[in-house]
């Protein structure tokens, strides 16, 4: 079964709301008019009553039963009041009652048990009547009256109002069904012109926006975030498009060299010496593309959230004099001078101490890399407020100022020839960042063509942890 659109529920659920607001308001109305009317009838009751009590306390208290009655029925016999009146002394004597009431007994309550004044309305030979039963004391003496006045107009009134309501009813609800799907269509039709813009955005026109709406409600507000979402889903899209072009043609130009090298050998017969040559060739690619594949490894185990960090307290200074040692012959072989000043005390962060090593074999690499002899490379270690401060500084060719800001990007390389010749693919800074990131840290670099290049790392400190003290 097919289920209604959101504007056919919404007009369906208005017009169930306004049909019961409707019953509601028309029986609110109806029961506060018959009320209204019928305190008309009874005030006018209540005036005949009060009539009657004068005309009582105008007779003598000492009157006999039978004068009384005769001057009852003189009076009230040809007055219209007394067209539906009955009047009984103490002890349930009639002292008047009118034609009407005789042939009609009262149905409310006997004479003597009315305690308080009872108004009631009753349908006698189909006309409408509104009766009161109460007692008067008057001049020592307990009368009970029964006193009704027609409400043919009162009924009439509101059974005219009644089927004016029934019959305007139906017209309003069918013009506020008409209205509520007016006003849904009107407020979702914003939502109809998002979804024929979003049907356009694709794999290939990711550059595609949904409408940009100015209604300034929620729509505006949904229409701005899946704008944002469509923006970040492109970059990303972007990004691994990128990523996989320059990994392909990372990985084609070592696997070139070797088929190259490998065609070149089998040609014809060669010596020894040339086979090992051409093999060392090789060894070579292949380990550069070893390394460049282990690299893509890492940033996409990195992207996936796949990569493991084992964080736990890391001596600072215990782990860059470790570093330090392991790079002490690198600058030997290249005959550039690499000095440490790790002169400071124990420096604890909460971090994986294989990714920080790894961190400062980057920013190392780098240093010795873009580094010509006799230059110079050095590594600091110092405090900064609650950070510890890592400097790598050099007197390399530097890095002009329009390229820092792009150096972190993958495969970027701010001179490709000389990166490619030694072998660098531009994803070592990227992973450096991605590694400062997880220990909540920062990455910056300051560097001038010619003057040489800093890279600065700060990680947040902690507290140096307690050691186990030795069993006795």
């Amino acid at each position: 079964m097919r289920k209604l659109s959101i504007g056919m529920r919404l007009t369906l659920w208005y017009l169930l709301f306004f049909a019961v607001a409707q019953l509601c308001f028309g029986a609110g109305m109806w029961w506060i008019l018959r009320d209204n009317i019928y305190d008309l009838v009874d005030d006018g009751l209540e005036q005949q009553i009060d009539d009657l009590k004068n005309f009582l306390q105008s007779q003598p208290a000492d009157r006999p039963i039978a004068k009384l009655r005769e001057e009852v029925n003189e009076t009230y016999a040809i007055e219209h009041p007394g067209d539906y009146l009955a009047v009984y002394a103490e002890n349930g004597v009639l002292l008047y009652c009118s034609p009407f009431l005789l042939s009609h007994q009262s149905v409310v309550l006997p004479p003597e048990q009315v305690t308080q004044p009872i108004l009631k309305s009753r349908k006698i030979n189909g006309r409408h009547f509104r009766f009161i039963l109460q007692k008067l004391n008057v001049n020592g003496h307990v009368y009970t009256v029964e006193m009704g006045t027609p409400a043919e107009d009162a009924v009439e009134t509101l059974h005219s109002f009644r089927s004016y309501l029934l019959m305007f009813a139906p017209l309003l609800l069918l013009a506020a069904a008409a209205g509520g799907y007016w006003l849904s269509r009107r407020a979702l039709s914003p939502v109809d012109a998002l979804v024929r813009s979003a049907r356009e955005v694709s794999g290939t026109k990711l550059n595609s926006r949904l409408q940009k709406l100015e209604t300034g409600d929620e729509l505006q507000r949904l229409s701005d975030t899946l704008n944002e979402m469509l923006d970040r889903i492109e970059s990303a899209f972007l990004r691994i498009t990128e990523f996989t072009a320059d990994a392909s043609h990372e990985l084609r130009t070592p696997v070139s060299l070797i088929r190259t090298e490998a065609e070149l050998a089998l040609r014809r017969s060669r010596g020894e010496a040339e086979y090992k040559e051409s093999l060392r060739h090789i060894l070579l690619e292949a380990e550069r593309t070893t390394a460049l594949i282990e690299q893509l490894l890492s940033l996409a185990r990195a992207d996936s959230g796949r990569e493991t960090l084992r964080l736990q307290p890391v001596d600072l200074h215990q782990t860059l004099r470790s570093v330090v040692e392991g790079w002490q012959q690198v600058a030997t072989m290249r005959d550039l001078e690499f000095s440490a000043n790790l002169d400071v005390p124990e420096f604890f962060v909460l971090g994986d101490e294989t990714l920080l090593r790894r961190l400062l074999d980057i920013l190392l690499d780098n240093a010795f890399k873009y580094t010509s002899a006799p230059g110079s490379v050095r590594l600091l270690l110092a405090a900064k407020g609650e950070r510890a401060a890592i400097t790598v500084q050099d007197s390399g060719v530097g890095i002009a100022e329009e390229e820092q800001g792009r150096i972190f990007e993958r495969f970027y390389r701010v001179d490709k020839a000389r990166s490619r010749a030694q072998g660098g693919a531009g994803l070592g800074l990227a992973i450096a960042q991605w590694i400062v990131a997880q220990h909540s840290g920062s990455i910056t670099v300051e560097s001038h063509p010619g003057d040489g290049a800093t890279f600065r790392v700060e990680l947040p400190l902690i507290a140096a942890p307690v050691k186990n003290p030795l069993p006795v």
